[in-house]
């Protein structure tokens, strides 16, 4: 990511969230050269992975997306609003639930079905809809299970009179490209296709992607992969870093041997140590789990977290940084960094990516 900006002194002592919307289209680019036989849609759920739903919709929609998905009806009116009249299909994985029905209509907005009682409701009340169908195929959460997908694969004319517009499923294992369940879905799925031909099919996810042209099917379905610049499994990743965050040092000290930092005093200095203080905590969405081996960047150089991350302060240390440091001086967190971050918390770069705070100044690169 550009505008690193490391030496400048900030006006106010704020953090600074950064989301890289061009990296997000170059991201969309090269999963579809990962998959040239199939389309590429978005799933930007959860406001867009925190990114702003309203300015990262927008962008897919430049880069050549037409199809998003999203988990909750209220998502899909915002993606709808953030779309301004350009076409798109726009699923909503939680179902179809009849109290919804007038937004869906209006909204264009196509439920997911997760199961035969849905199915049914749908028929009864709005044939007409467009749908997709859900089938589990090994994840054991949404989506027909296997009673009801053999049922349906029994008695196809069932859905003669919907739109379906895509049948999917979901990976449970696509990040661990050995786990045999991923074989094993893939060939349910395949089974599935097979019975209802002509309907267009999608199994992978981000991580889906990477294993290879027999799982992609008809249309992806990334979500990280858009916004995270994740690794591929045992490879550079083929994704760049979207967003970082630059936290301002509030305050300089040098601790001397047997000074403790933060709450718990759970780490202590073992020599004289130069510390940052930095405007940036766990009510940012830098999570507390982040003191246990997470760093930031000033410049290039690492400064590791010291101690526990507060809910609105950071300390690092800033002795291996050789340019001068003075009080607004920004340290980076996340970039290229993110997959390492989540590892120091014992997450995911998912969870903390939906948590990222609403104090941050959003900055846009377009």
């Amino acid at each position: 990511m550009s505008d690193t900006g490391t030496s400048s002194r900030r006006a106010h002592p704020a953090p600074r969230l950064i989301i890289d919307l061009a990296a997000i289209k170059r991201n969309y680019a090269a999963l579809q050269t990962l998959a040239p036989t199939a389309s590429v849609g978005a799933v930007v759920k959860a406001n867009g992975y925190g990114l702003g739903a309203a300015q990262v919709v927008p962008a897919l929609a430049d880069a050549g997306c037409r199809c998003f998905y999203v988990a909750h009806t209220s998502e899909a009116r915002e993606a709808r609003e953030a779309l301004a009249g350009r076409p798109a299909d726009i699923f909503v994985f939680n179902g179809f639930w009849p109290s919804e029905l007038a937004e869906l209509r209006q909204l264009s907005l196509f439920p997911v079905i997760n199961d035969l009682q849905q199915l049914e409701d749908l028929r009864a009340l709005a044939p007409d809809l467009p749908c997709a169908i859900h089938f589990d195929t090994g994840m054991s959460r949404l989506g027909l299970d296997a009673a009801e997908t053999e049922a349906l694969l029994a008695d196809p004319a069932r859905i003669d009179a919907l739109d379906v517009r895509q049948i999917m499923s979901h990976l449970a294992c696509s990040d661990d490209p050995d786990h045999p369940l991923n074989e094993q879905q893939r060939q349910r799925f395949e089974r599935i296709r097979h019975a209802l031909p002509g309907i267009p099919a999608s199994l992978s996810n981000s991580t889906g992607t990477l294993l290879g042209q027999a799982y992609h099917f008809d249309m992806l379905r990334p979500g990280l992969a858009l916004f995270s610049g994740m690794p591929a499994p045992g490879q550079a990743s083929p994704f760049e870093p979207v967003v970082a965050i630059d936290a301002p040092i509030l305050q300089i000290r040098t601790l001397q041997p047997g000074d403790t930092v933060g709450y718990g005093a759970c780490w202590t200095a073992d020599r004289p140590r130069r510390v940052a203080t930095v405007a940036a905590g766990y009510a940012d969405g830098l999570l507390r789990a982040f003191g246990n081996g997470g760093y930031g960047r000033i410049g290039e150089t690492q400064v590791p977290i010291l101690g526990r991350v507060s809910m609105d302060l950071i300390c690092v240390d800033i002795d291996a940084v050789e340019e001068p440091v003075r009080p607004g001086d920004p340290v980076r967190f996340l970039g290229p960094d993110i997959e390492n971050m989540a590892d120091s918390a014992a997450t995911i770069s998912y969870e903390f990516l939906v948590r990222l705070g609403i104090r941050f100044d959003r900055s846009y690169l377009r």
